[in-house]
């Protein structure tokens, strides 16, 4: 399945007043594609539409809430006649043990993360398969793997894929025109830790290796065009998913170095975070003390899967070449 080129497409994306989302919506609009915006955050989506142009539109919504999704659709169809993909990214996280977080911080983490998800696929699905397009999810690393205290997200996230997984296969079944991604990234330096509901001591961080967040938004509209089922942005996270597979003991070992590594100097500065109530919205980048990679080459190569398998063949060709060789000798 290919789609229209992004220049002619519209695009809808969710969480778009920060990190990945407002790095989508930038991208798309710098490489001629119309955008909804939506998210929480009215005051930011306000100076977006100002900055990024008449090709946007802005909708106020909570995505845990399925009649503020259906919103989005219907403003996105009366400004632009419709949508051709539709990017759920909005999500956040909260730091601390399990048995210390509350049932309603619980609740919410669910609602945006896995409803939100929910509600923005099946109202997607049902625009797209009259017309075509493409459906995509961003889920984590955290959809194939456990983090001590960030528990509740790597439940949402593996509860993301699973949910993208069937719902892919539904349309597959009924030959549905929709194409369905879930982009997994590792650490992005966004706001997210900024943002979150913070039940631990010191103030969090992510976990290395950290990529920026244009690597994702270059993920995501790279399949808005050229459909892929899944996406890992960051060789680092591709990685740690494979090392866990291997030897999942192994990985439930490092649970004290993961805990570590997601704290960093200081006492938190907002605990309460965005988690209930809108806020430090309007920035891309995150402030990760420590070395944001540029890029990710595993990732591009990923999105190209004929040109990094014709490498992967020629490399192993020369390999066995070479062994052949030192037989003979």
């Amino acid at each position: 399945m290919k789609h229209k080129p992004l220049r002619d497409q519209v695009l809808v994306v969710t969480g778009a007043s920060s990190g990945i989302g407002l790095a989508t919506a930038r991208m798309a609009v710098a490489r001629g594609a119309r955008v909804v915006l939506a998210a929480r955050s009215g005051d930011v989506l306000d100076r977006l539409v100002r900055e990024l142009g008449s090709g946007t539109v802005a909708v106020v919504a909570d995505v845990g809430e399925r009649a503020q999704v259906e919103a989005v659709a219907d403003a996105a169809i009366a400004a632009f006649g419709g949508f051709d993909t539709w990017v759920n990214v909005a999500g956040l996280t909260v730091y601390g043990p399990l048995r210390a977080i509350t049932q309603e911080d619980h609740e919410r983490l669910i609602r945006t993360n896995f409803w939100g998800t929910v509600h923005g696929s099946l109202v997607a699905a049902e625009h797209l398969r009259a017309r075509g397009g493409a459906l995509i999810n961003v889920g984590s690393v955290a959809s194939d793997l456990a983090f001590p205290y960030q528990g509740l997200y790597a439940a949402s996230k593996h509860a993301v894929k699973g949910f993208t997984d069937t719902l892919r296969m539904e349309l597959i079944a009924e030959k549905a025109p929709v194409s369905v991604t879930l982009v997994k990234p590792a650490s992005i330096d966004t706001p997210l830790p900024a943002r979150a509901r913070n039940y631990m001591d010191r103030e969090p961080k992510l976990p290395p290796p950290v990529y920026p967040p244009e690597e994702v938004a270059n993920a995501i509209l790279h399949a808005a065009v050229h459909p892929q089922r899944d996406i890992f942005v960051g060789g680092g996270g591709k990685l740690f998913v494979a090392g866990k597979e291997f030897a999942p003991g192994a990985y439930d070992e490092l649970a004290p170095a993961i805990i570590a590594m997601q704290k960093r100097d200081g006492a938190p500065r907002e605990p309460d975070g965005a988690l209930h109530t809108p806020r430090k919205a309007g920035r891309e980048r995150g402030d990760h003390p420590g070395y944001v990679q540029r890029t990710s080459a595993y990732t591009r190569a990923s999105l190209h899967p004929l040109a990094s398998s014709a490498l992967g063949i020629g490399v192993a060709a020369t390999v066995a070449a070479f062994a052949m060789g030192r037989r003979r000798s």
